[in-house]
């Protein structure tokens, strides 16, 4: 039986931006997949071209080498079938209210009226458990509710890929690890495909169906690993944690080899 075609394909890329008078490579000949309803982290440590990866998955960043493909299309730039949270908490407009940043979007890309979207808005409030704070502005929030607003106002466009930015890494400890249960829960009853960027190897096994480790800079696949088997509850258990030495080994240890795609 043929396996099925990846919803996304990332080809070859390499990524450059400018510094100055120096042009800067962030990523060498990157390549992974995507298939649809699966979860994906890229992991590796400041520096490895995880953001820039994710700003080109989103169509903001052109590769200078290889190809990201959706549905075997080439991108070419930003769609509403691809919706990215970043980890920054002013990404709210201020002067509007919790109902109102979830619905901009909506109404900004035409993609629904009025009506439909304040009812898409309500919808995922609920989801999140924000109901309450419809009417409310962000600087009445926590950080951890301004994520969830976030997420919120990105699930109501209703993306097929949901691109995730280190978005619980501002996050004290018990809040990060509340709104990565609040992710999981979400996905399940969306089942969006998601790619998630992290530094924390803990997060990565957590959210994680699959993990693609990054080199240092410039970023390059150094192994991508399987985590389907762990979840919230696994942290701290052996298993869990021979793969998180695991993982460290090979991004840090500059002798390991990398690896292909392991279980």
């Amino acid at each position: 039986m043929q396996a099925p075609s990846p919803q996304l394909l990332v080809d070859g890329v390499s990524l450059e931006y400018a510094s100055g008078a120096r042009v800067v490579r962030a990523t060498h000949r990157v390549g992974f997949e995507l298939h649809a309803g699966e979860r994906l982290v890229l992991l590796g440590p400041s520096g490895c071209g995880k953001s820039s990866l994710l700003k080109a998955i989103g169509g903001f960043m052109r590769p200078v080498e290889g190809r990201i493909t959706l549905d075997g299309r080439e991108i070419a730039g930003p769609g509403p079938e691809r919706v990215m949270v970043f980890q920054e908490f002013d990404q709210l407009p201020p002067w509007k209210t919790v109902r109102q940043n979830v619905m901009f979007p909506l109404l900004a890309s035409k993609r629904a009226g009025r009506a439909e979207a304040e009812a898409r808005a309500l919808r995922v409030l609920e989801q999140v458990g924000l109901s309450a704070f419809a009417d409310a502005h962000p600087h009445e929030l926590s950080g951890g509710m301004k994520q969830r607003v976030a997420i919120a106002r990105a699930l109501a466009m209703q993306p097929r890929i949901l691109l995730m930015d280190e978005p619980f890494a501002a996050l004290d400890a018990l809040t990060r690890r509340r709104m990565q249960q609040e992710l999981l829960a979400l996905w399940a009853q969306v089942r969006c495909a998601l790619v998630f960027v992290t530094h924390s190897i803990e997060e990565a096994l957590v959210v994680g169906h699959r993990i693609v480790l990054l080199s240092p800079h410039p970023g390059r696949v150094r192994a991508e690993l399987h985590a389907h088997e762990f979840d919230l509850s696994s942290v701290g258990g052996e298993a869990f944690q021979a793969q998180a030495r695991r993982i460290h080994h090979l991004l840090f240890d500059e002798d390991a080899q990398p690896e292909a795609a392991t279980a």
